[in-house]
C-alpha cells in the first residue's frame, strides 16, 4: 500500500466516515419500514428502488458535467455535504412517503459525488495500478460500513432496541458524516486539469458498454442485503443479530476489496467478473439453509464486481467521468427495476419464487458473460 497516494488515503476515510453512517441506515431501514412504520415488504421494494434509481441515474448527469466543465472536487464535497445533512432527518419519518423522500434526497448526494470522486481517484492511480487504488480505496469504504455495524450490535447489545433507539441512531449520523466533510474540505486535493477535449462523449468508449450491460442485467436479478434482512427478522433472529449478519457482510469485503484490485490487476477484469457472478449465485442458492454464507458471498460478489467493473473503466475509458456516470445510470435502473420486481414477488407470490426467479436469471446471465469470453478478448 505504500505506492497509493496520499489524496487517496485522504479519500478512504472520507469514505470511511461517510459509510459509517450509511451502513446504519442501510442496516436499520428494512426494519423501520416493516416493523415500526408496519408497512409491507412491497413498500421496501418501492424505497429501495427509489433510492437506487436516484443514487445512480444521476451519476450520468453529473459525470457528464464533471467531464466538460472539469468540475470534480466541489461535486464530490457537495455530494458528501448533502448525505451528511439529511440521514439525521430519518429520525422525523413517520410513513414509507417520507422514508422513500428521504432516502432519495440522501441518495441524490452520493449521485451528484460519485462518477467525479472515482474519476478523482483515477486521476491519482499510478500506471497499472487502477485495480490496487480501487481496491484500497472499496476496503476503506467498506470498513466503514462494518465499523457502523460493530456499533449498532453494541448499542442493541447492551442497551434498548426499541423505536426510540433506532431514531436516535439515526440522529448520531450526522457525527461522522460532518466528519467525512472536513476531511474532503481539508485534506484532498482537486483533480489536475486535464487536455481539452473536443466531446465528453467518445465514440472509442462504446467499445466498453457490452461488458457493463452483462454486470447491468445481474443486478437485476441478484436479491440486495436489505430484502436478507427482512428474512432474517421474519426467521426469528433478534434485532441485536441482525448488525452481525451485516459485519459479516462487510468484513468479508474489507479483506478481500485490496487484494482482489491487485489480483484483477494482474489477470484481468473478465475473469474477475466470472467469479463474482458464481459468488452472487451461491449467495442466493444458500439462502434457505446458511443465511450466514448468503451473507458472505454476497459481499464477495459486491466487491469484486464493483472493483472489477471501476478499474476496468479506470484503465480504457477516455472520456472517464462521462463513462462511470454511464456504468452507474445502468446500475441504478436495473437494480431499481429488479428491487419492484422481486418486493412485488415476494410481497404477492412468496421467498420461494423470489429465489427461483433469482438464480434463473443469474445464471442465464453468466452464460452470457462466459460466452462473451470466448468470442473475444474483454480486456
Amino acid at each position: 500500500m505504500k505506492n497509493i497516494d496520499k489524496n487517496i488515503f485522504a479519500l478512504g476515510w472520507v469514505s470511511f466516515f461517510t459509510d459509517m453512517a450509511s451502513s446504519m441506515i442501510t442496516v436499520l431501514l428494512p426494519i423501520f419500514v416493516v416493523y415500526i412504520l408496519n408497512e409491507g415488504v412491497d413498500k421496501l421494494g418501492i424505497i429501495i428502488a427509489i433510492a437506487t434509481f436516484v443514487s445512480y441515474i444521476f451519476r450520468i448527469v453529473f459525470g457528464y458535467l464533471s467531464d466538460k466543465y472539469e468540475i470534480v472536487k466541489p461535486f464530490v464535497l457537495s455530494g458528501y455535504l448533502i448525505s451528511a445533512l439529511i440521514k439525521p432527518l430519518f429520525s422525523f419519518s413517520e410513513s414509507f412517503v417520507s422514508v422513500a423522500f428521504l432516502r432519495g434526497v440522501e441518495r441524490m448526494g452520493k449521485a451528484v459525488r460519485s462518477a467525479s470522486k472515482d474519476s478523482l481517484i483515477s486521476s491519482f492511480a499510478k500506471e497499472k495500478m487502477h485495480g490496487r487504488t480501487f481496491g484500497f480505496h472499496k476496503m476503506m469504504d467498506i470498513s466503514g460500513e462494518l465499523c457502523g455495524a460493530v456499533i449498532l450490535f453494541f448499542i442493541f447489545f447492551y442497551f434498548t432496541k426499541d423505536e426510540s433507539t433506532i431514531r436516535a441512531i439515526f440522529q448520531f449520523t450526522a457525527i461522522p458524516g460532518l466528519f467525512a466533510v472536513v476531511i474532503m474540505i481539508f485534506f484532498v486535493s482537486d483533480a489536475p486539469k486535464l487536455k481539452k477535449r473536443d466531446s465528453v462523449v467518445n465514440k472509442k468508449d462504446y467499445k466498453l458498454f457490452p461488458f457493463l450491460f452483462i454486470y447491468f442485467s445481474f443486478l437485476f436479478f441478484i436479491v440486495s442485503e436489505q430484502f436478507f434482512i427482512v428474512y432474517a427478522k421474519q426467521e426469528g433472529f433478534d434485532l441485536s443479530i441482525i448488525p452481525l449478519f451485516i459485519m459479516l457482510f462487510t468484513f468479508v469485503q474489507t479483506l478481500t476489496s485490496y487484494y482482489g484490485g491487485l489480483l484483477s490487476d494482474r489477470i484481468g477484469s473478465y475473469k474477475i467478473m466470472l467469479l463474482a457472478f458464481v459468488f452472487g449465485i451461491l449467495s442466493i442458492l444458500s439462502v434457505k439453509f446458511n443465511l450466514w454464507l448468503s451473507f458472505g458471498f454476497l459481499g464477495l460478489f459486491t466487491v469484486l464486481s464493483l472493483n472489477a467493473l471501476r478499474s476496468y473503466i479506470s484503465a480504457n475509458a477516455t472520456s472517464k467521468g462521462f463513462v462511470f456516470g454511464i456504468f452507474y445510470g445502468g446500475v441504478a435502473l436495473f437494480s431499481s427495476l429488479g428491487a419492484l420486481v422481486i418486493g412485488y414477488i415476494w410481497h404477492h407470490f412468496g421467498l420461494e419464487n423470489v429465489l427461483i426467479f433469482s438464480i434463473t436469471g443469474m445464471v442465464s446471465v453468466t452464460l452470457m458473460l462466459i460466452l462473451k469470453g470466448e468470442k473475444e478478448e474483454i480486456l
